[in-house]
């Protein structure tokens, strides 16, 4: 037995050297931070202002500070070490792909950054009860529009029973990315490998409606379609920009094309803060605070377990 707790400590010591050099910004980036454009050592996260220097970080809100890939997993979400590290090799591993793209000249940091392909999980059909489970019983999303978003496959289970919010853009709908939410009991957050935000989003809404309303995950943007549906019986579209995102490349066009578009981010300081530059920059986005924290809080704390479908 004693060999045997010896070998297991060794090998998860093999396997924490393996992915705690991992750079910190590419966990920021899964983690779905947003770097700010003219300090790009901060990014601001769910748990406050985060800045690193090379394997360092530290939260200036928090006064709280470490060093590697699996102190900073740890902070962000409250993960033990060795859930942090299994993240990690989830996300951060060495894989294969053979239409990666080859590096690239990035003017704005004036270095040069890879840019990985796309790896969405493989949906297993054994876990979409625990997933329908977590939405519906967790979450309180209704269990007809969660019903509708499976078999859209909008929304799905991985092999871990993991729930998996499909981003697409386009007309056709096309894949770019996902964002995923942990279903067990350390719930966790992140981005399918290759995942890229500026190209789409998870969405949910009745088709041909101007109103856009911009949440910061895809549960919230299918709470605040839930909460809008149910309660006011307003017609609308809600997405998720996957992050406090002030100034989504895809959002230009959306304007200019007509939508009302309304910033439904979080009731916290980030979501306030976003909104504010959010609105400088686009005087015609108008404020939509959640009546709570944000709009999966807000919608626990009422009864709209039931709501209408939508149109796919």
């Amino acid at each position: 037995m004693a060999r045997g707790n010896e070998f297991r400590r060794g090998n998860f010591r093999q396997r924490a050297d393996a992915v705690r050099s991992v750079p910190l910004e590419s966990v920021l980036t899964e983690w779905g931070a947003n770097r700010d454009r003219r300090d790009r050592s901060r990014w601001l996260t769910e748990r406050g202002l985060v800045s690193i220097t090379g394997s360092k970080f530290f939260n200036w809100q928090r006064n709280q500070g470490g060093g590697g890939a699996i102190d900073l997993v740890m902070h962000l979400s409250g993960m033990e070490a060795g859930d942090a590290v299994d993240w990690l090799e989830r996300y951060h591993g060495n894989h294969d792909c053979s239409d990666r793209t080859t590096a690239v000249h990035d003017a704005k940091t004036d270095s040069r950054v890879t840019r990985r392909c796309l790896r969405l999980p493989a949906e297993d059909l054994s876990g979409r009860d625990r997933v329908r489970g977590y939405l519906t019983r967790q979450r309180g999303l209704a269990a007809n529009i969660v019903e509708q978003l499976m078999e859209a496959r909008k929304v799905y289970a991985d092999r871990r029973g993991n729930a998996v919010f499909l981003m697409v853009a386009g007309k056709p709908n096309r894949p770019v990315g996902a964002e995923l939410r942990g279903t067990g009991k350390q719930v966790w957050r992140g981005l399918a490998p290759g995942t890229s935000r500026d190209a789409g989003y998870f969405w949910i809404g009745r088709q041909g409606s101007r109103r856009i309303v911009l949440c910061e995950s895809a549960i919230d943007a299918i709470s605040c379609f839930q909460l809008q549906t149910a309660r006011h019986n307003w017609q609308c579209i809600c997405v998720s920009t996957a992050g406090v995102r002030p100034n989504a490349p895809w959002l230009t066009p959306l304007i200019s094309h007509g939508y009302e578009i309304y910033c439904g981010f979080d009731e916290d300081e980030p979501g306030n803060a976003a909104a504010r530059q959010m609105n400088r920059r686009y005087p015609s986005v108008e404020r939509l605070r959640p009546p709570a924290h944000d709009w999966n809080d807000a919608l626990l704390a009422g009864d709209y377990s039931q709501a209408n479908g939508y149109d796919l």
